[in-house]
């Protein structure tokens, strides 16, 4: 399916500032080239901002983001959003903060040092004036654990502090929902679950009740965790909760992995060649099993456990290795198995090699700036609270806080003239999940949660038809 961007938007381009062009700020480069803003660029670095304004169409500025010539000569004072993705969390802030008091409307700081606690960031968040601090390594973490928590999802999303939440499963050939059409899942499996969309083979499907699934199918399903599970438990679905946990590699990922999964009572073993690494992972982490050795020797992995561990996560700094491993890992009969993968042209092969559960953290902190990006351009009405990439990215679930009074309030569902490619999946008012039907009318203060295969909405007024 092929959409034309510029026809779907609801709202007007922002000229935005990012400043760092290292990994992780090229992938929000492309990502906010691709929502149609006007970006430009601020590395140190000549030959990075060559490379870029080369392949993007994007400005560039070589100089220090930290120095208010260059913060000039880029036009600060005019910019909507200014981010700082240096590597440095300090340049970041700093940057930060000399953008806003040169007039920059928003900005966002990457701060990756874990010594940084939430009572300090937000401290740091309020005398800087930063609008939004990022960490993509505990983003990426805090993905993870959720698989880890409910790992019959290969991906799981929460909206509305999880209210709702969305399930990507992949169905097995013998599955009970093979030939099972959608209008017939709530009587048969007893779950008041929603199948919103469904990918088979490269055909993307915002489905109707009629849709038959068949084995195979990547689906994405909706509703709140009790009845996901219940869902999942009379298909066979369910798999328990990871309690049993090998990571390989010593990152910042696998460190916040490891605190998240310690305070809910998970054994952990973190393995890494390097010995300073294991010794702070060690010391910072009590409750963790931290082992010196290469983890790509199978003979290492299998005398620690792996083929009687519940899960198996690979976040080394080397895609192919995350891969060739966890590939080992599945082979070995580990129920649960995750690669980090941010090469996005590796994530299709690795995909067609068997694994299905792959985590980037460079999507996942670009799916952040482009949800805040659109929430700042529509400040009121209906502004986007979250945004999630499904489906390879080729489908996108957005959740509005609808603030005021438009053309979407107070009608039936069924009255409204939707879009094609557009369903609206979840109304959460006063914390509590509505499955809509045609007769569910949106309200003032509700939480409304749409998915679509239409990239680029920003206001829930968007989903009509014009």
């Amino acid at each position: 399916m092929n959409f034309n961007l510029t026809t779907v938007r609801g709202f007007g381009f922002m000229k935005i500032i990012i400043a760092g062009c290292g990994k992780i700020g090229t992938t929000i480069v492309e990502s906010l080239v691709a929502e149609g803003h006007d970006i430009l660029i601020i590395d140190n670095d000549d030959s990075i901002i060559q490379e870029i304004t080369n392949v993007f169409d994007v400005m560039g500025v070589c100089g220090n983001c930290v120095d208010s010539d260059v913060l000039e000569e880029a036009s600060v004072k005019t910019a909507e959003l200014f981010l700082a993705v240096t590597d440095s969390d300090e340049l970041n802030m700093l940057s930060c903060f000399l953008a806003k008091k040169m007039g920059a409307q928003h900005t966002i700081a990457r701060i990756r040092t874990s010594e940084y606690n939430d009572k300090s960031l937000l401290v740091m968040k309020n005398n800087l004036e930063i609008s939004m601090p990022i960490n993509p390594e505990r983003l990426a973490a805090r993905e993870l654990f959720n698989i880890l928590k409910f790992p019959s999802a290969v991906k799981l999303e929460t909206f509305s502090h999880r209210n709702m939440e969305m399930a990507e499963v992949v169905l097995r050939e013998d599955s009970p929902l093979d030939g099972v059409k959608l209008s017939e899942i709530r009587g048969k499996f007893k779950a008041n679950v929603l199948v919103c969309c469904v990918q088979r083979g490269e055909e993307i499907f915002i489905p109707d009740g009629s849709f038959a699934l068949r084995g195979g199918d990547r689906i994405g399903m909706t509703a709140s965790h009790t009845e996901l599970q219940k869902l999942f438990r009379y298909t066979g679905l369910l798999k328990k909760q990871a309690r049993d946990v090998i990571i390989l590699g010593g990152s910042r990922v696998s460190y916040y992995l490891a605190e998240m999964l310690a305070e809910i009572g998970a054994s952990v073993k973190i393995i890494d060649r390097d010995e300073k690494v294991c010794e702070l992972l060690g010391d910072k982490l009590p409750k963790a099993v931290v082992i010196r050795g290469d983890g790509t020797q199978q003979e290492l992995l299998l005398r620690e456990g792996l083929s009687r561990t519940d899960a198996f996560v690979a976040l080394t700094g080397l895609d192919e290795t995350n891969v060739l491993i966890s590939m080992f890992a599945t082979r070995r009969g580990v129920p649960k198995v995750i690669a980090k993968v941010n090469r996005e042209e590796l994530i299709p092969m690795a995909e067609d090699l068997g694994l299905d559960c792959i985590v980037s953290p460079r999507k996942t902190v670009s799916d952040v700036v482009v949800s805040y990006a659109r929430a700042i351009e529509n400040s009121l009405g209906s502004n986007v609270e979250t945004l999630y990439k499904l489906m390879d990215d080729k489908v996108e679930a957005l959740e509005f806080n609808v603030r005021e009074k438009s053309r979407v309030v107070d009608v039936p569902l069924k009255n409204l003239k939707l879009r094609k490619n557009i369903l609206i999946i979840g109304v959460i008012r006063d914390r509590k999940l509505i499955t809509p039907t045609g007769e569910t009318e949106i309200q003032l203060g509700d939480r409304v949660v749409v998915i679509t295969a239409n990239q680029g909405l920003g206001d829930l007024s968007d989903i009509l038809e014009r």
